[in-house]
């Protein structure tokens, strides 16, 4: 296998989360390059500590910017507070490094487009991160819409719901904040997760109306005061998208105040001859809406069936830390041009379509109408 040499600017949950799918790169049966994690930047020396445990990282730094400076590394995966993503994105490209960039691609519409224009000029390879679709439910999702016939189809729903904040008392973090998480709040949050397959499809919203919620106004900061909590937890987004012909309903779902949910991805698309939905809180079953002289859905047990074949057996079911190694395959063989026709990870052009939607979302609450975009 070609060796890629990789650097984590952000050793948090989502560096940790890679960096162990890195080490379990073994399991891929049908990749001919292979990810060398030799670098992490993190300003809190305890989470660089976890990364002894890698011995292919040999170069841990509070500076993010000694990974720029270091000639070695290939590619750099970013994975910081969104209001800190167009300076360092920006500089990762100037440092000439390839760049697996975390959702939302910057704090809001404005910082995606100078991110967009920097990479365009700066000819590097530039995806973003955004693993649902990795899961097999999600990609069979896609074949039966693109190769099953579903007739006309007449509503699309897409979304992800947690519930995170349903507890008071959990102390505040920088995505329950304004400056740090943008005006957006959940739809920076989550909205990548929702848009991604509609707009893979081809479904971007030409009209929208939004419905925004908030939860706890006031939370404690962890250091015994409180803090106060302004970003949107709840966001339905009604739109209209163009299928063919045809103008479709697309509703687009993102929570943070979800009861009962704890971290589930779905979609839905149903059409007049059939249908199909799936759910990461079924992760092995795909349903399959058929139309006869009678109508019935029909569940199917999918297995482990992942795009880039593993050695896991068939009859297991596949988790999240599984379509995070399946979405950095994705990544690596297409820097390589060898993805062929499997499924990419989301392109800059298709982040920033994710701000507009967003964009729009806002306008739309503060307005209480439908925009057009």
């Amino acid at each position: 296998m070609k060796k890629i040499s990789i650097g984590i600017i952000g050793g948090g949950l989502m560096g940790r989360e890679m960096a162990s799918a890195f080490a379990r790169w073994c399991a891929l049966a049908d990749v001919t390059v292979h990810p060398i994690l030799s670098a992490v930047a993190d300003l809190n020396p305890t989470t660089l500590s976890w990364f002894d445990a890698i011995p292919s990282c040999t170069q841990k730094t509070t500076d993010y910017r000694d990974l720029l400076a270091n000639p070695d590394l290939d590619v750099i995966y970013v994975a910081l507070p969104h209001h800190l993503h167009e300076a360092v994105y920006l500089e990762v490209l100037e440092a000439g490094k390839d760049l697996f960039a975390e959702k939302p691609f910057g704090i809001d519409l404005a910082a995606a487009r100078r991110i967009m224009e920097a990479v365009d000029k700066s000819g590097r390879f530039v995806r973003c991160s955004s693993e649902m679709p990795f899961f097999p439910g999600a990609q069979r999702v896609i074949d039966q819409v693109v190769h099953q016939p579903i007739g006309r189809i007449l509503e699309v729903v897409s979304g992800f719901h947690h519930s995170s904040d349903l507890d008071p008392t959990k102390p505040a973090n920088w995505k329950r904040q304004s400056p740090t998480c943008g005006e957006g709040g959940v739809l920076n949050d989550l909205g990548m997760h929702a848009c991604h397959l509609p707009l893979r499809l081809g479904w971007k919203p030409k009209r929208l109306f939004a419905q925004l919620q908030k939860g706890v106004s006031q939370r404690p900061d962890g250091k015994g005061g409180v803090a106060t909590c302004d970003t949107w937890d709840n966001a339905l987004l009604h739109t209209w998208v163009q299928v063919g012909e045809q103008e479709v309903p697309l509703r687009l779902e993102m929570k943070r105040l979800s009861p009962g949910s704890t971290n589930t991805w779905f979609i839905e698309i149903l059409g007049t001859e059939g249908g199909v939905r799936f759910s990461t809180a079924e992760p092995k079953t795909l349903w399959v809406f058929e139309r006869g002289k009678e109508q019935w859905w029909k569940k199917t047990e999918l297995g482990f069936s992942t795009q880039f074949k593993t050695v896991t057996g068939g009859i297991f079911e596949p988790g999240f830390p599984d379509v995070i190694q399946q979405m950095w395959a994705a990544y690596l063989m297409e820097r390589e041009n060898m993805l062929g026709e499997r499924f990419g990870c989301a392109t800059p052009a298709e982040a920033v379509a994710t701000h507009e939607i967003f964009s729009a979302a806002l306008e739309s609450q503060r307005s209480g109408s439908v925009i057009t975009l």
